[in-house]
């Protein structure tokens, strides 16, 4: 365990003081330097999470979210920034007098909802932060049931955005705010993979939920079927132009040999098991509605259950036992209890706070965040430069770095920043324009950073 100890992000008493001081934010105050420091806490957080996750460790991060009740509050920050770039970002993107000299500050948002997303995946496995989410469990229940069907809506009527790589590292080098729109259609297809771990996770603690949330699952939203569409559609997987299968998984698309086509990946068992348990739990089976629409839709499933399937997760094989007695019985109807049934407050309150003030919002906060002065952005350089530790970022990342030109694999790095990798000469030669100004700002935050070292000691 020692090479993971050697890259801590965050020592337990720091992350203690960073998740003490999260808060909720009004939708008008994203991009505030207050916001941004509070960005900062999270990217750190999920970085060490993932760390004690990935190494064995001490998860520390994970107790002290729980233990100091800040899981809504995650949610509530997620759910903000979702509702940001569906209703600020489009608006912002047409104001004719917003042209940004840097996107960062913008990217930097918009990359939020995914280190969100990818924090609560890391703490969502246990029960005690799905405890802990208490009623905003059911805006996560919510926030994952909008990703998912939008993720199965547009496999089933055509390729969803793919890119060929996602990672967690910051992309300082969209020129655009056109290019920045490109890059948040790419990183909502990962951002939606994401949800759909979350939401398996909430469905493995099912016993210890509310009434409420199980009803909001299985009724409000029917997830079997939305998780029947991700069976048939398969997102994760396509065909190339070559005709070559491939399957994305961490974060980038990866060409499958012939003997390993039928081999289950991360996101096909998450699929499974999140239907094993929410068609197999007895509370689940009397509380869902097994209705002729809701019948033949699982029963699609029987198809997919193959004998290699079926080896590669065991637990399948009651699956496909259920599934043949549904084929010839007609259940009893749900069992209707007369519960007092909570709603899902966080969409709901900030859309009606903000009815309206769309635009007049993208205009406070161009002038007050988005249209930074050169100094501006040179302190957030600074900050980047302390938040996105580039040996911990690689400890994180199991591939070789891509070329920041062709996406080939890349053996030489930019000896200035340290922060762009590249296969040839060539191609770092053709890549300058484009990365100059971002490498200038790494290389004078970095020197900073140094100079205040030296400073100190």
């Amino acid at each position: 365990m020692e090479s993971s100890s050697s890259h801590h992000v965050l020592f337990p008493g720091e992350s203690e003081g960073y998740i003490q001081n999260l808060e909720t934010f009004p939708l008008k105050d994203i991009g505030s330097p207050r916001w941004f420091k509070q960005h900062e806490y999270i990217e750190k957080l999920n970085m060490q999470a993932i760390l004690n996750a990935t190494g064995a460790q001490d998860e520390f991060v994970k107790e002290q979210l729980v233990s100091l009740g800040k899981i809504p509050t995650l949610i509530h920050e997620m759910i903000l920034v979702e509702i940001w770039k569906v209703k600020i970002f489009p608006v912002l993107c047409q104001l004719q007098d917003f042209n940004p000299q840097s996107t960062f500050p913008l990217y930097m948002v918009i990359h939020h909802e995914a280190t969100i997303i990818n924090l609560l995946e890391t703490v969502m496995f246990h029960q005690d932060s799905c405890e802990a989410a208490e009623d905003s469990i059911l805006d996560l229940v919510d926030y994952c049931h909008r990703k998912l069907t939008l993720l199965a809506g547009r496999s089933a009527t055509g390729d969803p955005p793919t890119p060929d790589r996602l990672t967690d590292a910051v992309d300082m080098n969209a020129s655009s705010v056109q290019d920045l729109q490109k890059q948040s259609a790419a990183l909502e297809f990962d951002i939606s993979l994401k949800a759909l771990s979350v939401l398996r996770y909430i469905t493995d603690h099912i016993d210890s939920m509310s009434l409420t949330a199980l009803t909001r699952l299985l009724c409000t939203h029917n997830l079997p079927c939305v998780l029947v569409q991700l069976v048939e559609h398969c997102p994760w997987s396509r065909t190339s132009k070559a005709g070559q299968l491939e399957k994305y998984m961490d974060g980038k698309w990866h060409q499958i040999p012939r003997e390993d086509q039928m081999k289950m990946t991360k996101l096909d068992g998450q699929v499974w098991i999140a239907l094993l348990n929410l068609l197999l739990k007895p509370e689940c089976q009397r509380k869902y509605d097994f209705n002729n629409f809701n019948k033949n839709q699982l029963l699609k499933l029987r198809a997919f259950l193959t004998e290699v399937l079926i080896d590669q997760l065991p637990n399948l094989g009651d699956l496909q036992r259920f599934l043949s007695h549904l084929a010839v019985t007609d259940p009893a109807p749900p069992r209707r209890d007369l519960i007092l049934e909570q709603i899902p407050e966080m969409w709901n309150n900030i859309m009606k706070e903000n009815s309206g003030k769309w635009k007049a919002i993208a205009k406070y906060q161009v002038k007050q965040a988005f249209n930074p002065s050169e100094s501006d952005l040179r302190e957030q350089a600074h900050r980047l430069a302390q938040t996105y530790n580039l040996d911990v970022i690689e400890s994180l990342i199991p591939d070789k770095p891509k070329c920041g030109t062709c996406g080939s694999e890349a053996t030489k790095r930019c000896s200035r920043c340290q922060g762009e990798w590249y296969c040839s000469r060539e191609c770092q030669v053709k890549h300058w324009p484009k990365h100059k100004k971002a490498c200038q700002l790494m290389v004078d935050a970095t020197e900073k950073l140094q100079k205040d070292l030296n400073l100190k000691t």
